[in-house]
């Protein structure tokens, strides 16, 4: 009798996203607040990344997805106004941990194109498409009726448009007067109090902005020419001085033409010269030189070339003053796929080493593995081994974004984040509390010989990233590391944190089917569980001679794997190293089917994996191919469909030119490149060719009674398989001969966008394996999942032994029992017995994921072995041993006599089995309208529940083992592959999937795992007193304006301006205005820390008034004095002594 424990605190879930690690995809916009020191970031997409010290990073989202045109901090506010896409502006409140909306502006007959926003002013001047200037009141964000039109601001003789307004900043010298660029190169600089133009400057070359000096006296403009130009206000007539500075002069006199000059900043120094910093302006005579930004200090040029365009640059200065020595001190340099920051105080100019996570997509991510409560030491190891690799040449100054307040908190998770790239490489991440730091990186590549060209056909062929990671698996306990690469090879990697001198053992597989079959529904479809077959074995088939590979095409291909392995002594570093690499080999000129499912146990010392073709298991100990079957051939008689026998097809050349035919379509020109996901491209022909069932043999080097033992002869560095079959040139849904390793960030198709989505939506519902409803179509059964475990094979067993769960694309799961020697000394020697049981049971859609439950719901872990450096120096005392750590079905059970319970799900359904009987306890139907795309058994709240990610948006989690539902949230439609391929669920209630190419979001669906994120996230506003402007001194202040007596709410308030019309602009109201957002509260730390200030400032108050106060009195006592001598003088004198 079972008595099941249900735990149900995990009921009370919500879906949030909690931080997003990466660089900001598709960046617009860049600005710095200098008093607080945080960097905020547009997107296309209209997100908003803000940055402080590390820590302290938060991601926003515009509701419209608007594209963000411009960033402007109220300086040492708290709030950020940003101008988007759809002519909207939007307020947001800074002063809390999540930024909100408080204000919203929508502009509904112009367009803006530039925002302005003077130091501690309360008023926005925004610049529009037809060149016309509003002011908007940032207080209530309503519209001021004092507008700047076009046709006033230029003289009525112009008969042309000036054009979009491109810049707006008011004068150093005057806060009355501002500057007004237009795009056809007008300057007008117009008096707000007299509403007049005091000049205006008519150049022949566009603007693209403006920068004053600091005096107010002139300023410098780009151009599209790729010059600059000085203007003095004493004489607006023409430029003082246009410089080319990438212009050479050519031989026949002329100035060659350069490109246009995006940007430019002008900034003084106090011991000198300034700096004038621009971006462009280069010569069109040198194609494909790289983006440049040109820092010009005094006669010195310096031309630092960027990776990637420059989207937005600033230089950092020590005051937000703009009529003071600005004092420049770094520049911020935002790229298309970069952000960094230039070291202005040093005469090389190094760049700072970036705190954040920017690089996650210095090549494209193809997969992702979260792991969370890893053991306490794999993080510092990590971290030390990878701190040996780290770049070096940076600036010794500190990261000089710092603004904001970040503590650890008093919850901490060990979490680590697996990332595998393009290239081959992998990167491991410290994903504790809510940060994200490069821990180690791990290249495969390394383990291979460097691809030679091909040519001819085979050229066609050949990977643009035969390295690309599909997919990992780790046992952080053991630091046993396997990886899955596009050219159907795995590398298993074992750690050491010594440097060795090491062979790598090379396994080839064939993994190819022999027969074709065609499957038709059986009876006993809907069955939940299968009869079970006794102890009948599987069929077994007689091998034949192989046939020779020259009677193919491509017969130079056959027998070969796609990459070659080093075959010599090679010296690898401390860290992962590898051990063992399997792969797949080309049969018949066709290039092996990828893999598709991988599991390890280092307590058994095994690894499975399998593909359309079938399944194979590996004694990575023995370095022995244990078992390699069809998938067929695992069933023996229980097959549960009825396969019908079809004749060969006549043309062994048909699939694979038909193949190339198919890729042909795509890959013409460059003009037609797709880029995709592996699995969407492997589909894109599936309606235009029927698929092929194929039988494999076993060709291990024994196989007894149907029955796979490994062999005991001492391992090879390479071991051929045996004799083969003749070979069918059979490749299912006309797959292509090598799909172009893609990332799964890319979802890149140029073609017309309906057929665009129509391919997408194609691919992907072909993609997901198969459900009951593809198998009235013809189709291979591909293994989709694997599980070692301790379990119960057959029916009569009454103690559990190592077992090999496997589920397939139609849905069936198989057992395969095995049998491994105990001792150390046997396990090395002596063979391991593998014998498939038969079909356990079968469920709608393809087979995702397999966990165990004891009698209690609690989760049954897999084994493993103890992690032991086998590099490490012997010890003779304490020689070294395998240490395994093995998990009982119940830790409250005496013996192994009750079972256990196996937890299956597949896309549409999930089942908990009653192991050994194999009846079905429970069942629940995820889904009928969608299918589930991941699904993992996951620690949540101290119990376990099921979590599944649907390929609708919604997160589900199912009690353990009632399958009772707890939660559906509709979080995220899928609308790319790339989402599909790498989300992943993990322990904590938490999970996390690649939001765009360049960043990975991670979300949490516990309410406690919520909160406790919510304690860590950091303060993006911290009380800072605002720097006091510098005494300008009496002759200044007499002679260089009356800036300080305008008062814009005289001049643009609705008393004297008037209100603007209600068609302009439409107000949209958010939470609360100004007033209400600087009460708001930010959090104890923020409180204590404004209250302190407030009693340090009343405190310096009561302190000077105490010194004026003495001063008075002692000038009082002196004046007193002086009096009475001279009174005590005069008394005596007559009047006319005087």
């Amino acid at each position: 009798m079972f008595f099941f424990y249900f735990n149900q605190s995990i009921v009370s879930c919500l879906s949030l996203q909690t931080v997003r690690h990466g660089f900001p995809y598709q960046p617009t916009a860049l600005a710095f607040d200098p008093v607080q020191k945080i960097l905020a970031i547009g997107s296309r997409t209209g997100g908003i990344r803000i940055l402080g010290r590390p820590g302290v990073d938060c991601y926003c989202q515009h509701e419209s997805g608007a594209a963000v045109l411009q960033l402007q901090f109220l300086i040492n506010e708290g709030a950020l106004v940003t101008a988007c896409a759809d002519d909207t502006l939007h307020l947001w409140n800074l002063r809390q941990r999540r930024p909100a909306v408080l204000h919203s502006l929508k502009f509904n007959r112009e367009r803006i194109t530039f925002c302005h926003l003077p130091f501690q002013s309360k008023w926005l001047y925004v610049g529009t498409e037809r060149g016309n200037t509003h002011i908007v009141n940032i207080e209530s964000f309503i519209l001021s009726g004092y507008v700047i039109m076009w046709n006033k601001a230029i003289e009525l003789s112009t008969k042309t448009h000036p054009g979009p307004v491109v810049h707006l900043s008011d004068s150093p010298k005057d806060e009355g007067k501002l500057l007004i660029g237009f795009e056809s190169g007008t300057i007008v600089q117009w008096d707000l109090r007299g509403k007049k133009a005091d000049f205006r400057i008519y150049y022949d070359e566009a603007i693209h902005s403006v920068g004053w000096h600091h005096e107010g006296k002139q300023f410098m403009c780009s151009h599209s020419d790729g010059s600059l130009s000085m203007w003095n206000l004493r004489n607006t007539t023409r430029p003082f001085q246009v410089t080319f500075p990438h212009g050479k002069i050519q031989k026949d006199g002329r100035k060659e033409s350069c490109k246009p000059i995006l940007k430019v900043e002008y900034k003084t120094t106090r011991n000198s010269e300034p700096f004038v910093i621009f971006s462009g302006g280069l010569s069109y005579d040198k194609a494909g030189r790289r983006p440049t930004l040109t820092i010009m200090h005094g006669k010195a040029i310096t031309v630092l070339e960027m990776d990637y365009p420059i989207v937005e640059f600033m230089a950092l200065c020590e005051t937000p003053y703009n009529n003071e020595v600005q004092e420049p001190y770094a520049v911020v340099v935002l790229l298309e796929k970069d952000l960094i920051v230039v070291d202005l105080t040093q005469s090389n100019f190094p760049v700072f080493e970036n705190p954040y996570p920017m690089d996650i997509h210095e090549s494209p991510v193809t997969c992702t593995a979260y792991f969370a409560d890893c053991p306490p030491d794999i993080i510092p190891i990590l971290y030390s081994i990878g701190a040996k690799h780290k770049k070096t040449g940076y600036s010794q100054k500190e990261w000089p974004v710092a603004g904001g307040l970040w503590t650890l908190g008093s919850h901490t998770y060990p979490e680590i984040i697996v990332t595998g790239h393009a290239d081959g490489s992998i990167k491991f991440w410290d994903a504790s509390a809510i940060t994200l730091q490069m821990l180690y990186k791990l290249k495969t590549s390394k383990a291979f010989e460097k691809p030679k060209p091909a040519e001819g056909r085979a050229a066609e062929l050949v990977e643009e990233d035969p390295f690309a990671v599909q997919m990992v698996s780790w046992c952080p306990q053991s630091r046993i590391f396997c990886v899955v690469g596009i050219s159907a090879h795995i590398i298993l990697y074992r750690f050491s944190k010594y440097d060795a001198n090491t062979q790598i053992v090379s396994l080839e597989v064939r993994l190819q089917c022999e027969a074709e079959d065609a499957i038709s529904p059986s009876e006993n479809e809907n069955n939940p569980c299968f009869s079970e077959s006794g102890s009948q074995s599987p069929q077994t088939h007689h091998q034949h001679p192989a046939s020779p590979g020259s009677g193919t095409p491509e017969g130079n291909k056959d027998s070969t794997p796609c990459i070659k392995v080093k075959d010599r002594m090679v010296r690898v570093p401390p860290g992962y190293q590898a051990e063992l690499v399997i792969q797949l080999l080309w049969i018949d000129g066709e290039p092996p089917q990828q893999i598709t499912s991988l599991d390890i146990n280092s307590a058994y010392g095994l690894l499975a994996f399998g593909n359309c073709n079938g399944l194979a298991v590996v004694d990575y100990l023995q370095k022995t191919i244990l078992l390699c079957m069809s998938t067929l051939d695992l069933y023996g008689a229980a097959d549960p469909y009825q396969r019908l026998t079809r004749s060969p097809r006549r043309n062994r050349q048909s699939t694979s030119e038909f193949c190339m035919r198919g890729l042909s379509n795509f890959y013409s020109d460059s003009k037609k490149r797709i880029r995709t996901s592996y699995q969407s491209l492997t589909e894109l022909s599936d309606n235009q060719q029927s698929i092929d069932m194929e039988r494999s043999k076993s060709p291990t080097s024994d196989h007894v009674n149907g029955h796979c033992t490994s062999p005991t002869s001492q391992p090879k560095p390479r071991v051929p398989m045996g004799p083969e079959g003749p070979r069918l040139t059979r490749r299912g849904a006309g797959r292509p001969p090598f799909r172009k390793a893609q990332s799964a960030a890319c979802m890149e198709i140029s073609l017309p966008v309906s057929h665009t989505e129509e391919s997408r939506e194609n691919s992907f519902s072909r993609s997901r394996s198969s459900s009951v409803s593809s198998i009235d179509r013809d189709t291979k059964e591909a293994i989709t999942t694997l599980q070692f475990g301790e379990s119960f094979g057959r029916k009569s067993d009454a103690l559990p032994t190592p077992c090999l769960w496997v589920g397939t694309s139609l849905g069936v799961v198989l057992l395969i029992p095995m049998s491994i020697p105990t001792d150390d000394e046997e396990r090395l020697e002596e063979p391991v017995t593998i014998g498939p049981s038969g079909t356990a049971l079968m469920l709608k859609g393809s087979v995702l994921h397999f966990s165990f439950l004891d009698c209690m719901g609690a989760l049954i872990q897999s084994p493993h072995e103890v992690w032991r450096d086998v590099n490490a120096p012997e010890d003779p005392d304490r020689p070294r041993r395998r240490k395994l750590v093995h998990f009982s079905p119940s830790s409250s059970q005496d013996n192994y006599g009750e079972g256990h319970l196996a937890v299956v799900c597949s896309e549409r359904q999930a089942k908990v089995i009653l192991m050994p009987s194999q009846s079905c306890l429970f069942v629940h139907n995820i889904t009928e309208s969608s299918f589930v795309l991941r699904a993992d058994v996951v620690s949540v709240c101290n119990s376990v529940c099921l979590a599944c990610f649907c390929a609708n948006g919604h997160i589900m989690t199912l009690s353990l083992p009632s399958l009772r539902p707890l939660m559906d949230v509709n979080y995220l439609p899928l609308t790319d592959m790339r989402i599909a391929r790498t989300f992943c669920f993990t322990n904590g209630g938490q999970a996390l999937y690649l939001s765009s190419p360049t960043e990975v979001q991670r979300i949490t669906y516990s309410q406690e795992m919520c909160d406790n994120l919510q304690e860590m996230l950091g303060e993006l506003f911290t009380p800072i007193e605002t720097p006091e402007a510098q005494n300008r001194g009496f002759l200044k202040g007499f002679f260089g304006g009356n800036s300080h007596n305008f008062d814009r709410e005289e001049l643009f308030g609705e008393a004297s301006a008037g209100k603007a019309s209600r068609s302009l602009a439409q107000h949209i109201p958010g939470q609360a205005g100004m007033e209400g957002m600087k009460v708001a509260a930010s959090g104890v730390v923020g409180d204590l820390a404004r209250a302190r200030i407030a009693l340090d400032e009343r405190g310096q108050r009561l302190g000077e008034l105490e010194d004026r106060t003495a001063l008075m009195m002692t000038s009082a006592e002196t004046f007193s004095k002086h009096a009475h001598e001279l009174m005590l003088k005069c008394k005596d004198k007559k009047w006319y002594q005087f």
